[in-house]
């Protein structure tokens, strides 16, 4: 039986590193298409530069910055208000934020309710 390759868009992954970015704009949706034609912000282009120079341990506060082609294959630590969260991006990540994957915030996990919180522990000493 045969390996099924991934593919995004009907491009391997080798075919998508290669893309530049007029042809990734045209791949994408309509919010990260209108957000790539409008340009780069400071901290975007600083981030890119980084990556671009083939840094290794990149930290990024850039959670609006959308995963590239040049991205895949690459670990960055995107900051989530508290901690770094790292991200080992693949080829199912393109066209996403980095923020998408790294949340701000954390499920609720409720615990047994404490004394005085039910009716039925009232009546229990606190002792």
């Amino acid at each position: 039986m045969a390996i099924k390759q991934f593919k995004w868009k009907g491009k391997l992954e080798e075919e998508i590193k290669q893309l530049d970015l007029d042809t990734f704009i045209r791949l994408v949706g309509s919010r990260q298409r209108r957000s790539l034609k409008r340009g780069f912000t400071d901290a975007q282009k600083v981030l890119l530069k980084r990556i671009d120079n083939g840094d290794k341990n990149i930290k990024t506060h850039c959670r609006d910055m959308i995963i590239l082609p040049k991205m895949v294959g690459m670990t960055i630590g995107v900051y989530n208000g508290k901690e770094w969260h790292r991200l080992d991006i693949t080829a199912e990540m393109l066209g996403h934020y980095l923020g998408e994957f790294a949340l701000t915030r954390k499920s609720v996990t409720h615990s047994a309710a404490g004394i005085g919180a039910t009716r039925s522990s009232k009546a229990v000493s606190a002792r």
